[in-house]
């Protein structure tokens, strides 16, 4: 009996020894761990780069770094207008508006072409919203034949009515907005006349004034705004139409020299400037210049578009 109680006490010692040994090595090890761990981090470089994955994820409110626009090209900066990317890709491929826009805008784009800045700007190509007929510069070709037309839909037509779409357009807004400011109503009377067309009125002001009196009143072919589809002739109606010598100082002419601008429409010859354009006043006739060119117009206080663009004067055929 007393042999099976010393061998079951030596065996628990034994357990208690194994156990001890276990819990010995246990210690041992993650006293080791630890030190390897300090010692690493003790001997690491200063700029050791963090594990991406173990970047926090910035909550949705977290401010998000912007980048900054990529610097202005220097050699783009000092390139003449003319031979920059927008300018050159606008002229190629956009719209008349979109080669104002690349120079800047209404003003600049003005300011340029004043300047002698803008030498592919041709003031003389009779496609563009920007050309000058005058008595100095025929239209470029001098058979020009605007496109795409239309008829102003809710605008009166008294006479004519074809006009450059965009002119159209425009005019029908004018109007519009004539009626509804209380100013009365507005009717065309005269819109794109071809050039052959051109020959028979300038010759029929000619034997009904002679030349000098119909060189103040109309122009010779290939000479006028109407040949581009850009200008337009109106008439006050109110029940009936009147004719153009009445329409001066009437409420829809007087809105209309208040506002034409907004539309993109400047009075083309003004009282007091045959001297610049060559011609008598005609408070009726409308050009079309396009938003951008009609509002630095009347910003800027202009009355022909020869001063405008910076032209000289064109008083005669000389």
């Amino acid at each position: 009996m007393s042999e099976t109680r010393s061998a079951a006490r030596r065996q628990v010692l034994r357990r208690r020894r194994q156990r001890r040994a276990l819990l010995l090595l246990t210690l041992t090890t993650a006293l080791i761990v630890t030190l390897v761990v300090v010692v690493s981090r003790a001997i690491a470089p200063d700029d050791a780069v963090a594990d991406p994955a173990s970047d926090p994820v910035p909550a949705a409110s977290s401010p998000v770094a912007v980048s900054s626009p990529p610097a202005a090209d220097p050699a783009e900066e000092t390139r003449p207008i003319c031979e920059t990317d927008a300018v050159v890709s606008a002229l190629a491929e956009g719209s008349d508006a979109d080669v104002i826009a690349a120079f800047g805008g209404g003003e600049p784009f003005r300011a340029a072409v004043a300047a002698g800045e803008a030498p592919c700007v041709d003031l003389h190509e009779a496609g563009r919203i920007w050309v000058v007929a005058n008595k100095r510069h025929a239209l470029e070709p001098i058979d020009h034949w605007p496109t795409p037309q239309a008829r102003p839909q809710s605008t009166r037509i008294v006479a004519g009515g074809w006009l450059l779409d965009q002119t159209a357009a425009a005019l029908d807004e004018l109007s519009a907005d004539v009626r509804a400011a209380g100013a009365g109503t507005i009717g065309v009377s005269s819109g794109f006349r071809p050039y052959d067309f051109q020959v028979e009125t300038y010759n029929r002001h000619v034997a009904n004034r002679g030349k000098a009196a119909a060189d103040l009143r109309s122009a010779r072919p290939g000479h006028s705004e109407h040949q581009t589809g850009l200008a337009v002739d109106v008439v006050a109606c109110d029940s009936g139409c009147g004719d153009h010598d009445s329409f001066g100082g009437t409420p829809q002419s007087e809105w209309i020299v208040a506002n034409a601008w907004r539309y993109g429409f400047i009075v083309r010859y003004e009282e007091g400037h045959t001297a610049t354009t060559g011609y008598s006043a005609e408070p009726w006739h409308l050009r079309f210049v396009g938003r951008e060119l009609a509002a630095a117009y009347a910003d800027g206080g202009f009355h022909t578009l020869e001063e405008f663009f910076g032209l000289e004067p064109a008083p005669d055929y000389g």
